[in-house]
């Protein structure tokens, strides 16, 4: 018994290490793009992301990638019968990456009209009402930019690999 138990753990550890590398290579490779396309050091780009999406929404929104990253790697190494459990699992972790950034697109426009609401708007406060509010819009607007395409992207990767595998399964006429 213990045999098919420890296949089963080498398996899953082999399984978690390519879906890492996969998410930190992304990751860097991102990164780099930023850092070329804006000029900016990567520190800065950091602080950008911590300051206009909030870590919550980088650490859920990565947690939601990796679990795709996972189920897709776990595609990849199982044959067309054995993958529905993981790709069901990599469209609803797609699916939430959609639900999150819309929730927060939400969250991002009630708290600019909620700074709106609390404030008494005359010539000497509206700068910093507005610039208050314009905040909160940016943290709605991308985090709906941001993460509808990943989803888009995550949701074509898990199925295109399950239409291959499909493709590539063998029928009952060939197996008999």
């Amino acid at each position: 018994m213990p045999a098919p138990k420890i296949r089963s753990m080498g398996s899953f550890c082999d399984t978690t290490s390519r879906a890492l590398s996969y998410f930190l290579g992304a990751g860097a490779v991102i990164l780099a793009i930023a850092v070329v396309f804006t000029a900016r050091p990567a520190a800065e780009i950091a602080e950008w992301a911590q300051n206009v999406l909030g870590w919550s929404f980088v650490l859920l929104l990565g947690s939601l990638v990796f679990i795709a990253l996972f189920s897709w790697v776990r595609m990849l190494s199982s044959d067309a019968k054995n993958d529905v459990v993981w790709f069901e699992t990599g469209v609803q972790a797609a699916n939430g990456v959609t639900t999150l950034a819309l929730t927060f697109t939400l969250l991002g426009i009630s708290l600019g009209i909620g700074t709106l609401s609390g404030q008494e708007l005359t010539p000497e406060t509206i700068q910093p009402v507005i610039r208050k509010m314009t905040a909160n819009f940016s943290l709605a607007f991308m985090t709906t930019v941001i993460g509808l395409p990943v989803s888009a992207l995550l949701r074509g990767l898990i199925i295109i690999t399950r239409a291959r595998n499909t493709a590539n399964a063998p029928t009952l006429q060939e197996g008999a």
